[in-house]
């Protein structure tokens, strides 16, 4: 019996020597874990909050040049690099290896030009209807005068002297009818008959004129001549009419409708000129020259490349969680593999307004606008950007790389009483390097630890057996 209780006491006695070792063992590799962890006291400070992302860098435009026609190419005015202006030729084809209705728009150009020179050139036009329409008005008031003659009553002493008039006359008539009949059946060539019958048919004309005028003093006129007198009358009026229409329309400027056709048939034969030659479309450099004198081409042939290098801009894809905190205007960093160690500053310039989605994830197409591009930067080249979104002063901030995810929800570890205890925290604003601390248990001064365990002891003291 005695035997058997000696044995269960050293039992006893080795067993809690072996418990004081392993506790002993623990609190050292506590103490020696604890001595490894990395903190950082908890502070205020500034904080500048970036929504990052990358993109290509691109020129403000871009374009393709390529031939239209076919034909030959003559000359090529430019190089790759050269800067041109808009409307600059940069190529033209031989004239002798243009198509038929290239060559016939030149004629259509110069003729239809012409035309609208013509429509504006309105001084001598103008002037001659002017005219037309005083002589118009003379011819009126003279015909006016004659038919109001036929139909009003003379003076007497001109209805005396006109009947006086019409007895000379009719006596000369007279006299000049009885020289000529013996002579009336002498052959037609007889020369004191042609000189008689010619004194007949003045004096016959003579008492005509006389009669008439007679007949218009004494308001007696014919109805034939009334008639011819008013018809007369009518067509001097409707010319007047005529002439002073062409001049109004000549004063009020050319026809619109013939101002519109002339213009777009000289547009059209412009453009049909135009496709024996390339033009710049805007101003910018020539990034590439595809083409040589003597080269055959047809539609499609591509010619140059044309950037406007005036201004970079970067295209990159902003998540939906993010795109409601990037506005137009806001700052934003670039840096560039290609260009180590140099940081450029933009502005955003256009933000998508609408997203699209990809394997369900959905993006908006923020476009940033570089303000300090140099020679270094250039369009191809991948940027990555960060976009300031936000800047903070005085707030309380905690280390990025101090932060993890526990039960879904973030936290860090304190050092508090030696051992490394998680705190849950609700973040902020974020930027590479640090987070702003809206929620938790958590002060200025606090030691946050920095390389968390990722296993702990029951005791609640950092293990490393698991890292």
């Amino acid at each position: 019996m005695k035997r058997a209780i000696a044995v269960i006491l050293i039992i006893l006695v080795i067993g809690a020597g072996g418990y004081a070792a392993y506790r002993y063992y623990q609190d050292r590799l506590a103490a020696e874990a604890t001595n490894k962890l990395q903190t950082v006291p908890a502070q205020n400070g500034d904080l500048t909050a970036t929504v990052g992302a990358t993109g290509v860098v691109r020129a403000n435009q871009s374009t393709l040049l390529a031939w239209q026609t076919s034909g030959v190419v003559d000359r090529v005015r430019v190089q790759t690099g050269e800067a041109v202006t808009a409307t600059q030729v940069l190529a033209t084809l031989d004239q002798t290896s243009l198509a038929q209705n290239i060559i016939l728009a030149q004629a259509d150009l110069v003729n239809n030009q012409k035309a609208l020179n013509d429509l504006y050139n309105l001084d001598l036009p103008l002037a001659q209807a002017q005219q037309a329409v005083a002589n118009a008005q003379k011819a009126v008031e003279d015909t006016q005068t004659r038919v109001d003659n036929l139909n009003a009553n003379a003076p007497e002493p001109d209805i005396s002297s006109a009947q006086a008039n019409v007895v000379l006359a009719k006596n000369a008539l007279d006299h000049a009818q009885k020289a000529f009949d013996p002579y009336a059946d002498k052959a037609s060539n007889n020369v004191i008959r042609a000189m008689l019958q010619n004194k007949l048919a003045e004096a016959q004309k003579r008492y005509d004129s006389a009669v008439r005028l007679l007949n218009n003093l004494q308001g007696t006129a014919s109805n034939t001549t009334q008639s011819v007198a008013d018809g007369n009358l009518a067509v001097a009026k409707a010319q007047l009419s005529e002439a002073q229409k062409k001049y109004n329309d000549l004063k009020a400027g050319p026809d619109p409708n013939d101002v519109t056709t002339l213009k777009a048939r000289i547009n059209a034969a412009k453009a049909t000129i135009n496709l024996s030659r390339i033009a710049a479309p805007f101003a910018g450099a020539v990034t590439e020259v595809d083409i040589k004198p003597g080269d055959q081409v047809i539609p499609g042939t591509q010619a140059f490349r044309l950037d406007d290098l005036s201004r970079l801009l970067v295209d990159v894809q902003v998540s939906e969680v993010d795109i409601n905190r990037i506005i137009i205007g806001q700052d934003v960093v670039l840096t560039f593999d290609a260009i180590p160690g140099k940081d450029y500053h933009g502005k955003v310039d256009q933000v998508a307004q609408v997203g699209t989605a990809s394997q369900g994830v959905v993006d908006f197409t923020v476009t940033v606008a570089l303000t300090d591009a140099d020679q270094a930067v250039k369009p191809g080249m991948t940027a990555a950007v960060k976009i300031v979104v936000d800047q903070l002063s005085g707030v309380l901030l905690v280390p990025n790389r101090a932060v993890r995810v526990k039960d879904g929800k973030r936290v860090v570890y304190l050092l508090r009483n030696n051992t490394a205890q998680p705190v849950e925290v609700t973040l902020g604003a974020s930027s590479d390097s640090d987070s702003q601390v809206l929620q938790g248990d958590l002060k200025v001064g606090d030691l946050i630890v920095l390389n968390p365990p990722t296993v702990f002891s029951s005791t609640g003291g950092p293990s490393f057996l698991s890292r």
